[in-house]
């Protein structure tokens, strides 16, 4: 199909066209606050948490104006031509993405050829506009922060592609039943986008999300996969629709050129003061919502924040397409113009940018590496804009090729020729090692299997079948790690037993400066208090034997990359990825009731990267370890909001509990020599493994300190 044709008897143009899209200045200005606010979340979520809502404006925008565009066409023409709304589509948006996507390629075929494997699947999806279903499906959402992910931003331009192929079929349905009742068919797009707001609301996982063994409830089961809930709610079409929709409705009530006509077009200081508090609103919600927390997903963004973001925008929208308003011509200001006139580029470019410089994706970058990060995408934007984007999409690139053909000097050619044949070969090159590169995880991934192979599970500690252990039994526990990497059947065997317990968030998330940690002789600060963990801990058949008066230690993913510099100290390690200390509370109160801590002589402890710890988890925790003689707690090395808090309550136990004695990873691992850490600067590179491993030896070598 080609053409849609409504009814011709429904078909009168007026004189002017009332449904005529003018240019809205205050809608690119508006454009420009949208990116804006998602730049600087990108760069550091601390800046703005709710940054990411900028994307939403997008959503309410581009609904809006497509809506517009469709029943503008249908008023003028008596019909709606979905292949020239599509290629005008394409001329908007093709250029641009394939220009990123070559760069990406190459760019990643010279610096990061390690990450092209995982990078084919990226390019595959933007190609097909489906990334969002495609990161759902593979897990790397948003909340994904190991990965170099060039890639990750592009799933908003698939919600809004997918919205482009399918609206304009809506559409000319809708429009079949006639134009005029439009006004009336909007508000069922506006209970459909409400309905959007409640399916979120119902859907959505309030707790943490860690894994799926450990938390089952914050997935779905999907064809053997399991897919987070929190990522499928927040990048699937359907649940991101409800912006569009807003968006698509306000278009049918609230044309700019009929507003001239009818009764609001004396109200202008009215929708002035309506445009104020939607962008009070916006900052509000931009600066107070959260995607997530350490103790899962916002319930206030999952529970209307996305509606409320909408209905904000809408409002704005309001005044800037009013006639009198004074909004329109203020947010379309020369700044805001150049930006918003360029927001699409902005978007494409900004974020392969900032994962050039951050390496990982959870990096957050700095304020000089931001500085860096414009400088760079906004040139790129620029020339993408002038050379690229608007010479296609006005169709002037053809009128220019003739011109300079048509020239009796054959240089400019011959330069042009000899660049595009040097694009074109290093792009088939990149191309060529994208579809053979081998398909691997990550490097923080590959080093901690190894970890996981030889770690043992708290589980099996805790098992009622666990009994106390000779001093030959528990050297055969001690070394079987490092003699043999592969699993082993006996009783005596290292094991990762598969029960896990399920999780309970801590509920005192106090953010404080995570620059630096406090120093030592600073008090504890009092946080809020938390319902005790009522995780009940499986059972399981699996034994490890501990040595008496030897060393156990309990830690998360830091810990699990040492561990087989660890073990090869004889220490036996039980460390795991995500590990918090709240949901450690059970397994230490089952240590306790097996009198598995009583033989023990050391106990190291690394938790505090992974979530904000309340004095009361605290409390719960050191509560079980009365009977250890000696606790080694380590600070935490991170720059994620809650580290500085946890590391003050960390500094404060030694004087609150005499067997604990610190070790202050936080700053003592900054003078490991060579390349300790990896992109992410928290985890442990061989040569930080190792210094890490030897660190914790000398303090249990030291002995407990004199008085």
């Amino acid at each position: 199909m080609t053409q849609a044709m409504t009814r011709p008897l429904e078909w009168a143009p007026p004189k002017p066209a009332i449904s005529r899209v003018p240019y809205l200045p205050g809608l690119d200005g508006m454009r420009a606050l949208a990116v804006a606010v998602v730049m600087v979340y990108h760069a550091n979520t601390e800046w703005l948490p709710g940054g990411f809502l900028g994307v939403e404006v997008f959503f309410v925008i581009s609904g809006y104006l497509i809506t517009l565009l469709l029943i503008g066409e249908h008023e003028r023409t008596g019909r709606v031509s979905l292949r020239h709304f599509w290629l005008r589509r394409a001329k908007r948006l093709l250029p641009a993405l394939f220009t990123l996507l070559i760069g990406v390629m190459i760019y990643t075929t010279l610096f990061r050829r390690d990450a092209l494997g995982q990078l084919r699947g990226d390019v595959l999806a933007a190609f097909g506009y489906v990334t969002n279903w495609y990161q759902i499906w593979v897990g790397q959402g948003y909340t994904s922060s190991g990965d170099f992910a060039p890639l990750r931003h592009l799933w908003s331009l698939a919600v809004e592609e997918q919205f482009y192929l399918l609206w304009p079929l809506v559409m000319v349905g809708l429009m079949r039943l006639g134009r005029r009742r439009l006004p009336e068919l909007s508000r069922y797009l506006l209970l459909a986008a409400v309905g959007v707001a409640v399916l979120l609301a119902v859907l959505y996982h309030p707790g943490p999300t860690v894994d799926c063994a450990t938390t089952p409830e914050a997935y779905w089961q999907v064809g053997g996969r399991c897919l987070s809930k929190v990522d499928g709610l927040y990048l699937n079409t359907i649940t991101r629709a409800g912006g569009l929709l807003i968006g698509s409705a306000f278009a049918m009530v609230w044309r700019p050129i009929a507003l001239r006509r009818g009764p609001v077009r004396r109200q202008g200081a009215l929708f002035d003061l309506v445009a104020l508090a939607g962008l009070v609103g916006l900052g509000a919600l931009c600066w107070l919502l959260h995607l997530v927390t350490p103790g899962g997903a916002d319930p206030w963004l999952f529970r209307g924040g996305f509606l409320l973001t909408g209905i904000a925008t809408v409002a704005v929208m309001a005044a800037v397409t009013h006639p009198r308003a004074v909004a329109g011509k203020l947010l379309g200001n020369p700044l805001f113009l150049w930006a918003g006139t360029r927001s699409y580029g902005l978007y494409l470019y900004h974020w392969p940018v900032y994962q050039a410089i951050r390496r990982v994706a959870g990096n957050p970058l700095t304020v000089s590496q931001f500085v860096l990060a414009l400088a760079i995408t906004l040139p790129i934007t620029e020339l993408s804009y002038r050379f690229i984007e608007t010479p296609i999409r006005t169709g002037r690139i053809t009128r220019w090729w003739r011109r300079l053909a048509a020239q009796r000097d054959p240089n400019p050619r011959r330069i042009i020729a000899a660049v595009g044949a040097s694009i074109v070969a290093l792009s088939m090159f990149s191309a060529a090692n994208l579809a053979t590169a081998e398909l691997k995880p990550n490097e923080i991934a590959q080093s901690l299997e190894a970890g996981e192979e030889q770690t043992v599970d708290l589980g099996a500690l805790v098992s009622d079948d666990t009994a106390p252990a000779t001093a030959a039994t528990a050297a055969t526990a001690a070394t079987a790690a490092t003699a043999d990497p592969e699993p082993d059947e006996s009783a005596a065997a290292v094991t990762n037993a598969t029960n896990a317990p399920t999780t309970v968030p801590d509920t005192s998330p106090e953010e404080t400066d995570p620059a630096g940690l406090p120093p030592p002789t600073q008090a504890p600060t009092t946080g809020a208090t938390t319902v005790a963990p009522t995780t009940t801990v499986p059972a399981t058949t699996t034994t490890l034997l501990l040595p008496p008066g030897g060393t156990l230690a309990i830690g998360d993913s830091v810990m699990l990359g040492a561990v087989p510099q660890l073990t090869g100290r004889g220490i036996v390690v039980a460390a795991e990825k995500n590990r918090q200390m709240n949901t450690t509370v059970p397994f230490m109160q089952g240590l306790r009731d097996n009198g598995t801590l009583d033989g023990l002589g050391v106990l190291v402890i690394h938790l505090g990267t992974n979530g904000p710890i309340s004095d009361e988890t605290f409390q719960q925790f050191f509560a079980t370890l009365d009977q250890v003689p000696r606790v080694l707690v380590l600070t935490a090395r991170a720059s994620r909001p809650w580290v500085a808090a946890n590391n003050q309550r960390i500094f404060g136990l030694p004087g609150q509990y005499p067997n604990v004695e610190l070790i202050d990873w936080g700053g003592l691992s900054n003078a490991c020599p060579g390349a300790c850490f990896y992109d992410d600067n928290i985890h442990l590179r061989p040569a930080g493994a190792e210094y890490y491993a030897q660190l914790v030896q000398d303090f249990i070598d030291a002995g407990p300190p004199a008085g």
